[in-house]
């Protein structure tokens, strides 16, 4: 059986005999999420919930034999362009090498993937109406093979630039080529899903060209020491959360970031050029206090989600300012210019390279750059090999392909970092074994106990995606029923709560409305460990916040499952899902937010999504429940 984990590797896991149902999920309803294929039915047939799996029969005594195979698959792909740009096509796996640190490799697979390829996996048609009161994290992409997401970086870019950028992203997009999906996001003070992938043109023009999604800097005004650690921070954990929401799209993804700069280190690629040169106090950098994990851990999750940067300077073509003719002293010409300028583009050229992408700089057709990167980014191989080292100690390795042909340039993935999670994985699951089953949860806490004093960092990991408005992670999918009640309560003046009732104080004595939540979640990417035993175990997270309309939460709660699967049980949850209940208190007056989310302990993967409340409609039962 094969069993692709979050980090990219295939582990060949031989199935023991049949075991008996041990202490399992409590599945409220076992509906399939998923079909085979990987895209979802439709949720309006499915209407009433399913039995818990039976238990089976215990397994008869004595020793049970089990033998595992493990391997390690490192997945890349490989873009091919000749003198002239333009795609090569009809590559076999004999005209290339590959060298992993300089060892070479065997290519098992190499597969050529076209923009009207049949090959692959089917197009993903688009999903039927979601029943009412039924929500979903899941969006399908219309094309598998490839697609393309910009990142608007306010963060790094002068306003001047911004302005020029919108006007020829708006231009590109009045003659994008038909069926190209395409996603928005936009970083600022935190990282935005702007408009999700869509083909309609107009669709994607009005994202652009909203004032409703203007830039939100107004917490980043100085340049010292520590805005440069804290912008790192910021870019950091947006970039994370970007390769989390883009890990459930399939085919290969064209990152076109709009930047003025990138700081470096963020890809912790070991060039030789950053370890030798010598910066000015002025350049591009972040804090020397950045871990070698912090800095992995960005291009981690993006080359899970198969990721290629192209970073494109939207500054567009610049000259020294020595030269401008109402400078005081022209002509006099100046170092320090031409020296950002190289370091600049350098770390341009850096990311670009480390990821399979191209860079951009001195040219103010930001337009054409764009047309050319989603032509060019329809057309590669994906390539799989099998690596001889299997020592895996977090050390970053080097891949290097090689053609006999000296006309043709080569852009892939340079490297990635070989880390084993075993020791972390364990780590978390105690963690969560000291924790109440079901408890109260506050992601501005969880955030703040693990923040510095002197430079605060943003929120990472589940915290970053219960945060309101925060771009909603995919490496999970889900869908969420949601019921609310038929009666709206008041608690006395003096009357405790229920049990599992966290409104805040100042809305306890206010009528409220209990809205049950029914998840139902797909197994298949839950990290599951089988032990000698035969049994899989594992730990999921079900959390909910409520958010007041200025972003306070009011209530929230968090629901801790430890997973004890017997092979019987195994195979019922990776046919029909996990499911899960609770139950939430949210006041009756005013505007409030529901942020629901799942957490993956072990492999420590996300889901999450956001529900406006006044979209939840009163009276009618979510799918697999009934108006309490």
């Amino acid at each position: 059986m094969r069993i692709l984990n979050r980090r990219g590797i295939v582990r060949m896991v031989s199935i023991g005999p049949r075991m008996a149902l041990g202490k399992s999920l409590v599945a409220a309803c076992c509906l399939c999420l998923l079909g085979a294929n990987g895209t979802r039915p439709d949720l309006a047939a499915q209407s009433t919930p399913q039995p818990a799996p039976t238990p089976a029969a215990a397994p008869p005594a004595g020793p049970i034999t089990t033998f595992t195979v493990v391997s390690r698959e490192v997945q890349l792909d490989l873009l091919v362009t000749d003198a002239n740009g333009h795609p090569v096509t009809g590559l076999k796996p004999g005209d290339i090498r590959l060298e992993e640190d300089g060892v070479p490799q065997t290519v098992k697979s190499m597969v050529e993937h076209a923009p009207d390829d049949r090959s692959g996996p089917p197009t993903t048609n688009p999903t039927p109406p979601l029943p009412p009161n039924t929500f979903t994290n899941f969006a399908p992409v219309t094309n598998s093979n490839a697609s393309t997401v910009l990142l608007l970086d306010a963060l790094n870019s002068p306003i001047e630039a911004q302005m020029y950028l919108r006007e020829q992203v708006i231009k590109y997009m009045k003659s994008v080529p038909p069926g190209t999906p395409i996603a928005i996001f936009q970083l600022d003070t935190q990282m935005r899903l702007i408009q999700g992938f869509t083909s309609d043109p107009e669709t994607l023009r009005n994202a652009v060209s909203s004032k409703r999604d203007m830039p939100r800097l107004s917490l980043l005004t100085d340049h010292n020491e520590v805005y440069r650690r804290y912008r790192s921070d910021i870019l950091n954990a947006g970039l994370k959360e970007m390769g989390s929401y883009l890990a459930a799209y399939p085919g290969r993804k064209s990152l076109i970031w709009f930047t003025g700069s990138i700081p470096r280190n963020v890809y912790g690629s070991s060039s030789a050029f950053r370890d030798t040169i010598h910066y000015p106090d002025d350049a591009n950098l972040i804090g020397a206090d950045v871990s070698a994990d912090e800095l992995a851990s960005a291009t981690d999750m993006l080359t899970l989600s198969r990721v290629a940067v192209y970073p494109i300077d939207d500054r567009g073509l610049q000259t020294d300012p020595h030269f401008d003719a109402s400078a005081r002293h022209p002509g006099g010409g100046g170092n320090g210019f031409g020296v950002r300028q190289f370091l600049d583009h350098s770390a341009l050229d850096e990311v670009a390279d480390a990821t399979g992408g191209k860079a951009y700089y001195n040219t103010n057709g930001i337009k054409d750059a764009i047309a050319e990167i989603v032509n060019n980014g329809s057309y590669y191989y994906t390539l799989a090999y099998s690596t001889t080292n299997t020592n895996w100690d977090g050390a970053y390795r080097h891949i290097k392909i090689i053609t006999n042909r000296s006309d043709l340039r080569l852009q892939y993935r340079r490297g990635y970092y070989a880390k084993s999670y075993e020791k972390r994985e364990r780590r978390q699951l105690k963690a969560l074994e000291r924790r109440p089953t079901s408890s109260t949860y506050n992601p501005d806490a969880e955030a703040q106990s693990a923040q510095g004093v002197a430079i605060p960092k943003p929120k990472e990991g589940l915290p970053a995606a219960m945060a309101l408005g925060a771009v909603p992670p995919t490496e999970l999918i889900f869908n969420a029923s949601l019921t609310p009640s038929s009666r709206v309560e008041k608690l006395d003046k003096n009357q405790p709560p229920p049990a599992g009732n966290f409104l805040r104080p100042e809305f306890k004595d206010k009528p409220y409305r209990e809205y049950h939540i029914l998840y139902l979640a797909d197994a298949h990417k839950v990290k599951l460990t089988r032990n000698a035993d035969g049994v899989r175990h594992g730990q999921l997270e079900f959390v909910a916040v409520v958010y007041g309309a200025g972003g306070e939460v009011v209530n929230s709660l968090q629901t801790s499952v430890e997973l004890n699967l017997r092979e019987a049980s195994y195979r019922q949850v990776l046919e029909h899902g996990f499911g899960m209940r609770q139950v939430v208190a949210i006041p009756v007056k005013g505007n409030y937010f529901l942020r629901l989310g799942l957490h993956d302990v072990a492999g420590d993967q996300v889901g999450a999504l956001e529900i406006p409340v006044d979209e939840v409609k009163l009276g009618i039962a979510g799918v697999g429940q009934t108006v309490p």
